[in-house]
């Protein structure tokens, strides 16, 4: 998995735009290392790192967490998966319950949340709250909508690799 992960991330797909103004794998890079920056889990930074990978592997605008996820579930646990399957979701409950949250979203972000379902609801963000996942989601939305700086300069991939190691089912 981790090879697989590597030729995405090196690959050609990983340097498209996807209508921002730092490449994909530029971009998923500076959200894992925003997380470690943070402090937070080795499992968190791992979704940070890899929350967009269904872009990668054939998802779209609204079904790229899921497809990410499933294709990610084959060697890493819940504790990767669930946050990169719910980041689309986190970004429609922040916009639904956090005044001013929609205007930090990138014009890139504001098109595909319409593809995505819009806010929230007063009950799916409810039920989102209840989710086991639902605070490392809106984390690893929170990072997603930060790295998007072509001023920053993200670490390689590689700098990922014994964490993700670290993660892989059976390997602990």
């Amino acid at each position: 998995m981790i090879d697989e992960l590597t030729a995405l991330f090196t690959g050609p797909g990983a340097a498209d735009y996807l209508g921002e103004p730092v490449t994909i794998g530029a971009h998923m890079r500076q959200a894992g290392a925003l997380a470690e920056a943070a402090g937070a889990a080795p499992s968190l930074v791992a979704a940070a790192l890899l929350h967009d990978v269904g872009h990668l592997t054939g998802g779209d605008d609204a079904r790229h967490g899921l497809a990410g996820a499933s294709w990610l579930a084959t060697c890493f646990g819940p504790s990767v998966t669930e946050p990169v399957r719910l980041h689309v979701a986190a970004k429609r409950y922040l916009c639904a319950v956090e005044p001013g949250y929609f205007e930090v979203l990138s014009p890139e972000s504001v098109r595909t949340l319409a593809a995505q379902g819009g806010p929230m609801s007063a009950a799916e963000a409810a039920e989102f709250e209840a989710g086991p996942y639902f605070a490392d989601a809106v984390s690893v939305r929170r990072w997603d909508e930060a790295a998007k700086d072509p001023a920053v300069t993200p670490p390689p991939f590689g700098h990922f690799d014994e964490l993700l190691r670290g993660l892989l089912r059976g390997s602990a």
